[in-house]
């Protein structure tokens, strides 16, 4: 699964590059929920949070049905 998680990932991490940031995948728990770790420009961006729900998780819950969330760790 964490492979799976990396491969939707690095759809998205150009699109963050871009801007000076970046996401590193933290883990994937038993519960199917994905922890993300957001660098450079987007750690303690004021945008962080929407980048986060509305772009990574959206598009890991569009592409991987059976995850059950996206969650950020510090």
């Amino acid at each position: 699964m964490k492979e799976k998680v990396q491969a939707v990932l690095d759809k998205i991490r150009p699109s963050l590059q871009a801007d000076g940031g970046d996401v590193e995948l933290v883990e994937v728990t038993d519960q199917n929920i994905v922890k993300v770790r957001l660098t450079g420009a987007c750690k303690g961006c004021p945008m962080s949070q929407m980048t986060l729900k509305n772009g990574i998780e959206r598009l890991i819950l569009k592409e991987l049905p059976e995850i059950k969330g996206v969650e950020p760790v510090s």
